[in-house]
């Protein structure tokens, strides 16, 4: 069995405000490092007892260079560093049997734990007129290369948005918001058992968990943060600014040009100042 799991950082155990999360300016940032890897540690082991032969973990916060290579589980392969075309999910194909994604969080606007999509550039993003986050996004990408993702951990927020998404998904919730920068936050021996535990049941499961699909081509709509953003944006050839809104869309033949381009979008956006 070939496993892929993506880990993000918002959503990992113990992990409740930026200081943990920034590499430039976060007063707990080692201490997040630590975490995170004792997190997808946990999801490891637990796909190991459920018979994983192959394990592929892509580095998927910020700079995707944050996991301690030292101290990551020996059985497993590690993806780090940037650029890489398609992000978060890059190294993803057909092979796989299934995917994992650890300490991810909630889309913008909905009361997770460090809630947001993609980048502070965006307000909300659709696929074919679906609203998704992270999660969504990156599952779309998984199901259309006909791979399930079975597994998530973080707040009880994304727990919900998942299992919103995909029946039958697997859970491992580690926190739960009161904030979006406060947490009720499991001890982390309780947190990674509970990971591990998810994990090997998940895989064992896995072949009743559907991939989740969206029709192709696919309709990308971006809601940015201002109208300069938006602006900018629509600079890329394909693309539809909608005057009188900040919204723009694209038509994506498929997840790989659904992805390049979501990513082409937003380091756009991230360009403009507001003033």
């Amino acid at each position: 069995m070939k496993v892929f799991i993506s880990v993000d950082m918002e959503g990992i155990s113990g992990i409740v405000d930026p200081s943990y999360i920034n590499p430039d300016t976060g007063s707990n940032y080692q201490r997040g490092r630590m975490f995170m890897t004792g997190d997808v540690n946990a999801a490891i082991e637990g796909a190991l007892e459920a018979g994983a032969t192959e394990i592929v973990v892509a580095d998927s916060h910020h700079h995707l260079n944050n996991i301690l290579i030292e101290e990551l589980h020996p059985s497993a392969s590690l993806l780090a560093g940037t650029p890489r075309d398609y992000s978060m999910m890059h190294g993803l194909d057909e092979t796989f049997d299934a995917a994992i994604l650890i300490g991810y969080h909630a889309r913008h606007g909905v009361p997770g734990v460090l809630s947001h999509t993609m980048s502070g550039v965006i307000k909300n993003m659709y696929i074919n007129g679906q609203v998704v986050g992270e999660f969504g996004f990156n599952a779309v990408f998984a199901g259309l290369t006909g791979v399930p993702v079975v597994m998530v951990t973080g707040d009880d927020q994304i727990a919900d948005e998942a299992s919103a998404l995909i029946p039958g998904i697997h859970t491992a919730i580690v926190k739960t918001a009161t904030s979006r920068t406060s947490a009720l936050c499991l001890p982390l021996a309780k947190a990674r058992e509970t990971i591990r535990e998810q994990a090997k049941l998940s895989l064992h499961n896995a072949k009743n968990i559907q991939p989740l699909l969206a029709q192709k081509p696919l309709e990308l709509r971006i809601e940015f943060s201002h109208t300069g953003e938006a602006e900018m944006v629509s600079i890329i050839p394909g693309t539809t600014y909608h005057v009188g809104t900040t919204e723009v869309s694209y038509m994506a033949r498929d997840q790989y040009d659904l992805y390049k381009t979501m990513r082409a979008m937003i380091n756009l956006a991230g360009t403009v100042s507001f003033f």
